[in-house]
């Protein structure tokens, strides 16, 4: 029923790994062997022999490290994409070069570490063009899985439709000492702060000015006269303006004493116009959002009144024969 032995109950303890490299931009690898996308991820390039290293040492999985610049002490976290670096080298994304303040060939400290699982993130983008983006949480949630940890105050670089877009990484959540987290397989919160240079715009004023440019345009009724739309717009004043000084007959006519007789000026009023539509038409000056269609009002007659016009006789008057009647011969 019982077992006794050192291994019974014996929990082997993670083991961690340590060394140093020299540190390279990804863009300095073998042309045979360099990969251009993971300038715009989280994972380094680690040689072959720490691969054999990690494999003989009790690593918790998804292996991640820490990375320490021997230069200027920086520090931030990532994870490894494959063994294929020359021994002795480590190839680093070129954010986190800058990140670190590194230069080629310096001196960089690797150890494993173990970071919690990420939970919330607050991400500040580094240019107004990155609000171009219509779905940015759907970008993000693409891009991050080149990424194995999130590390506070690091400015990561990622690329949409051709172009590099900047984040630099605000708050994550939960916290810990490494002020990093692992963004493998768990559900990350993201918030996002405005975008460096972002002006936040001045709705009031833009309502403001949407509003006057809507009662300018818009038209009382109350302040019209009430009415035909000619009389609205005055429309025999503008007639009888175009009429002014109009002459119908401009030649001189004979009398048959031999004098000359000139025309008289016509001062006929709207009603005695005539309008056709064989001449140039006057011009018509309407305000904005009126029209005038000009066609007269012609009422339909009541049924007694079109039995009264066919009842009455259309020739009243006697004729006058030329012949002369029997009685005048006689």
């Amino acid at each position: 029923m019982f077992s006794f032995g050192f291994g019974a109950n014996h929990v082997a303890l993670p083991q961690k790994f340590e060394d140093f490299f020299r540190c390279y931009p990804v863009a300095m690898m073998n042309d045979r062997i360099r990969k251009d996308d993971a300038n715009f991820g989280g994972k380094i390039f680690l040689p072959p022999s720490a691969l054999n290293r990690l494999s003989m040492l009790n690593v918790r999985y998804p292996m991640l490290f820490k990375l320490t610049s021997n230069e200027s002490g920086k520090v931030t976290h990532g994870g490894v994409l494959e063994f294929i670096a020359e021994e002795g080298r480590v190839y680093l994304p070129q954010w986190m070069m800058e990140t670190l303040g590194a230069q080629p060939g310096s001196l960089m400290k690797i150890n494993s570490t173990d970071v919690p699982l990420g939970q919330f993130v607050k991400i500040e983008p580094q240019s107004v063009d990155f609000l171009d983006i219509s779905d940015p949480k759907a970008v993000l949630e693409n891009v991050l899985r080149n990424f194995s940890t999130l590390t506070v105050d690091d400015i990561i670089e990622i690329s949409y439709n051709n172009k590099t877009y900047r984040i630099k990484v605000l708050e994550v959540k939960p916290e810990s000492a490494a002020k990093s987290i692992c963004v493998i397989e768990t559900d990350l919160v993201t918030d996002f702060a405005p975008p460096v240079g972002y002006v936040e715009p001045d709705y009031k004023a833009m309502k403001a000015e949407e509003d006057a440019k809507r009662k300018s345009a818009a038209i009382d009724p109350v302040k019209h006269s009430q009415g035909s739309m000619s009389t609205r717009i005055n429309y025999s004043g503008i007639l009888n303006s175009t009429n002014e000084n109009v002459v119908r007959f401009a030649g001189e006519g004979q009398k048959i004493s031999g004098k000359t007789s000139k025309p008289k000026k016509e001062t006929e009023g709207i009603k005695d116009i005539k309008i056709s539509l064989g001449g140039e038409p006057a011009r018509l000056d309407l305000p904005e959002g009126q029209l005038f269609f000009g066609f007269p009002l012609v009422l339909p007659k009541d049924e007694n009144e079109q039995e009264e016009d066919s009842n009455k006789k259309v020739f009243l008057g006697e004729g006058q024969s030329l012949r002369k009647s029997k009685k005048n011969k006689k």
